[in-house]
């Protein structure tokens, strides 16, 4: 799986690094990053609901 986070959509909301800790973070400005080497979801099963809790569907996910 791929992950993409659209920086132009994301409002810093903090869901995703809330429910997928392991996966995503927030850079300095307070936007959606993901960590080093996690680019695939490192097989976190809470990836799929991280993208679901983004209020503004910044997330998406390519199989």
């Amino acid at each position: 799986m791929r992950i993409g986070i659209d920086k132009d959509v994301c409002i810093g909301a903090g869901q995703c690094a809330l429910t997928a800790p392991s996966v995503f973070t927030q850079d300095d400005d307070g936007s959606s990053a993901l960590l080093p080497g996690r680019e695939d979801g490192g097989g976190d099963p809470l990836v799929r609901e991280a993208a679901r809790a983004c209020p503004v569907q910044a997330i998406t996910l390519h199989d």
